[in-house]
């Protein structure tokens, strides 16, 4: 009789689930299609071992945040809010939003993507977005993958 494999705290720690380091180029990528990719693999539903209650996630850095482009007019028409602590709510065009933070884009859409729950700080925590080519995170060997296509070639499928 088979058994459904469930991953805890000490299979993670021992490290029998193995947690990889993938890069991501989001020049000319779109975001609702790249967050979703995203939030997949930070969840760890891509793998065989994914387990609801644990992060079995990997990590994703991404760079060239600030070349990421929507569709139609969202870069006029969409807003970000947020409450200040006074009685009134700020708010930012899309646009005016990838002047300032282009990281803060795709991080939002990604948080919005995840789990409501506990784990989801720990997932987006594994989230590492910069705004240009550069990232601090070579020692770690990222290995490079193509998210936010169409069709067959979503979800981690290497570009070689």
């Amino acid at each position: 009789m088979q058994k459904t494999f469930m991953a805890n705290a000490g299979l993670l720690e021992s490290g029998e689930i193995e947690r990889k380091w993938l890069l991501v180029d989001a020049e000319d990528q779109i975001v609702g299609r790249l967050a979703s990719d995203i939030a997949v693999i930070l969840m760890g539903k891509h793998r065989p071992t994914y387990t609801p209650h644990c992060d079995t996630g990997d990590f994703v850095v991404v760079v060239n945040a600030e070349k990421i482009k929507f569709t139609g007019n969202k870069w006029d028409q969409k807003k970000y809010t947020w409450y200040t602590g006074y009685t009134r709510q700020r708010s930012i065009t899309a646009g005016d939003r990838l002047d300032r933070k282009p990281e803060m884009i795709l991080t939002e859409a990604v948080r919005r993507m995840l789990p409501k729950n506990k784990l989801a700080s720990k997932m987006l925590a594994k989230l590492k977005v910069y705004a240009g080519p550069d990232h601090p995170h070579q020692a770690q060997a990222p290995e490079k993958v193509v998210l936010g296509g169409k069709g067959a070639s979503r979800c981690g499928k290497s570009d070689s």
